[in-house]
């Protein structure tokens, strides 16, 4: 099933017409709000899966370019984000340590929404593609073997980034929790929708151009190790976020203008704005064309404030 909060954060069900608002079947579980009324029904999906399914066979499909589409998890109790998590199309010589942040649930945002490249002296603003997965029940110490039976669903993901700000040392949390830098949508699609999420084509394009272009199957420390992991350090609960890393060598500047698409295989595409109200540039050199030209480090900023 995908579910997606679209208008006023009405509940649709996508079907092959649109989407079917099914917000009626729902209104029963306690909340304040479309976050914890997300959660709840995360967490007591099965009493309300055969009636979401009968109600959008029966309802009206609201075709999805007539319609706001918002994010489908406007407020998990947590985003966990596992850190240096591919081997880079298998070319590092060794596997990455484990290690992982947190990000702010304020920073999310939905699909057709703008991320705010703010006034700091970052050295790049990137936005790393990535699998998204949401935890469906509470997982503490949970074993490899177990993790999966946690998982809820799947969604795009996208971990912005201002790089570089000072100190040089622990500055992660300005770095990744601006807000608008964390991107998602525009769909929840439930675990059984995925067979194999360790076998999944992630694309992000910039203004059409194919940037990122891997695969899940690269990934360092998979999923059931990344959920057993984090489970160790502090319990995830239903509606927690656990994004899974990223394949570095396609990453890009994101620039005042552009338009960012995503597409985890099997997930729907994601697509936001890029607002930078002081118009800096970079070039638009990946990762790896820089690496390959002999250079080390993210290309440098051109023009505007902060360019060196």
């Amino acid at each position: 099933m995908k579910l997606a909060y679209f208008d006023d954060f009405q509940l649709g069900v996508l079907t092959d017409k649109g989407l079917v608002d099914v917000s009626h079947i729902i209104m029963d579980i306690p909340h304040t709000n479309p976050g914890n009324l997300m959660n709840g029904l995360i967490e007591d999906f099965e009493n309300y899966r055969s009636k979401l399914e009968t109600a959008a066979g029966k309802g009206v499909a609201f075709p999805l370019d007539s319609i706001k589409i918002q994010p489908p998890l406007p407020k998990p109790g947590a985003i966990d984000c596992m850190a240096v998590n591919y081997m880079e199309n298998g070319t590092l010589k060794e596997k990455p340590q484990i290690n992982g942040f947190h990000k702010s649930p304020s920073a999310i945002i939905g699909n057709g929404d703008t991320m705010i490249l703010p006034d700091v002296p970052a050295t790049i603003f990137e936005g790393e593609a990535e699998l998204g997965l949401i935890i469906g029940k509470r997982a503490s110490n949970v074993s490899e073997s177990d993790a999966m039976d946690h998982v809820f669903g799947y969604l795009n993901f996208i971990d912005g980034s201002a790089r570089g700000l000072p100190p040089d040392r622990n500055v992660f949390f300005q770095v990744k929790s601006r807000a608008t830098f964390a991107p998602i949508g525009p769909f929840i699609v439930t675990a059984d929708e995925i067979p194999d999420p360790q076998n999944l084509t992630v694309r992000l394009w910039v203004n059409g151009e194919l940037k990122q272009d891997f695969n899940t199957n690269d990934m360092a420390h998979k999923i059931p190790k990344a959920i057993s992991w984090l489970s160790s350090i502090h319990a995830l609960e239903p509606g927690d976020l656990i994004a899974t890393g990223t394949n570095h060598r396609g990453l890009s500047s994101f620039q005042h203008g552009d338009k960012i698409e995503l597409e985890v295989e099997g997930l729907g595409r994601l697509s936001i704005n890029v607002q930078d109200d002081l118009r800096r540039t970079w070039g638009r050199e990946t990762r790896l064309d820089r690496k390959n030209a002999g250079y080390e480090t993210p290309t440098p900023q051109l023009t505007g404030k902060y360019a060196k």
